[in-house]
Parts: C-alpha cells; structure tokens; sequence
C-alpha cells in the first residue's frame, strides 16, 4: 500500500528515522505519505524524511492496526521440522522498512538454529542475522522485530538474535523470490 495523497496524521506518533534508528515524534497535523506497510508496521515519508511507525499506531495514520499472522494453533505434539517451518515462516513477516521484500527473501538471515532445552517440545531460537549496510540503524529495531515474532511461537521459550556483518550482505543473496519482487532480473 502506498499514498500518493498525504495523510494527515490524527495524533502525535512516536516513529523511528529510517536508517538511523532515532526515536521521534511526529507530530498532530503533520502530512505523511504512506509508502510501505509490509510486516505489521508503516514507512512514511514527512518533509522528505523517511520514518517507520510501529503497525499498534497505525490510528495515528488513520488505519486500522495490521493484522498480524496468526500463531500456529494446531493439535498435537510439533516436529522439530515443523516448529523450524513456523520460526522461517514467521521471519518472512519482517520488513525492511526501505526496501519492500522480507528479511528472509533479502537475504539477511544467515544462520537458524533451534536448540532444546530443559522442558520437553521447548526450544530457544538462535538467529544470526545481517542488514544491508553496517551503518544502518534501523538493525535493534529488526533484531527486535524477528525476535518478538518468534516468541510468538507454540515452542520457542527464547529467541536470541545477533547482528552479524561477516559475511558482507550483497545483492547476490536475495533469494529468486525477492528478485522477482524488486524487479532484478
């Protein structure tokens, strides 16, 4: 979804410069233009400056809230493989808030582990993932994305995410998926 009509912000909002990662308000009145909401959160663009509003202040923008992917709800005892399909499934709702393609189909998740632990069918999530640029500030805010979407899970008791920049993200690792998705090929 993008705006090509400005949005005239209904309240104060707090928002996050994107790529910095600062911390903002925008204020009532302001105009806005929508330019992505991928992932249950919103990227807008105020006085040329790019901001990320998290998808719970969505009546800021005039919106109803993102629904958010619902948490796995079915019968009986989860496979390893399956609790693993649900923690990539659920990384493939985070966003990028500058570019419209997951994190996963981006290419910056570079390693996925599940590791027992003491209760039985419990497991911690250890994800070692990367951003575009090193500078990027927006990196604890998609750290902390992935990691509350994965506490979500039936069966993730903790999720431990970790910046990464070795190997260097490229171009090259975005998947087929998220070529096709940003026009690349």
């Amino acid at each position: 979804m993008q705006s090509t009509e400005p949005i005239t912000l209904k309240r104060d909002v707090k928002a996050a410069v994107v790529p910095i990662g600062t911390g903002v308000v925008l204020q009532q009145g302001e105009q806005a233009y929508l330019s992505q909401s991928l992932g249950g959160s919103y990227t807008v663009v105020v006085n040329g400056n790019m901001f990320r509003i998290d998808g719970a202040d969505a009546d800021a923008l005039g919106l109803q809230p993102a629904a958010q992917p619902a948490a796995s709800t079915s019968a009986g005892p989860k496979t390893v493989e399956r609790l693993e399909k649900e923690v990539w499934d659920a990384m493939r709702t985070c966003y990028d808030p500058e570019i419209p393609v997951n994190i996963v189909d981006l290419g910056l998740i570079y390693d996925c582990r599940l590791v027992p632990m003491s209760g039985p069918g419990t497991y911690q999530a250890e994800i070692k993932m990367t951003l575009t640029a090193p500078g990027c500030g927006m990196g604890p805010m998609l750290a902390q994305d992935v990691q509350n979407r994965l506490l979500s899970i039936e069966g993730i008791e903790e999720a431990v995410v970790e910046l990464v920049w070795d190997p260097p993200w490229n171009q090259a690792m975005i998947t087929e998926a998220g070529k096709l998705q940003l026009g690349l090929y």
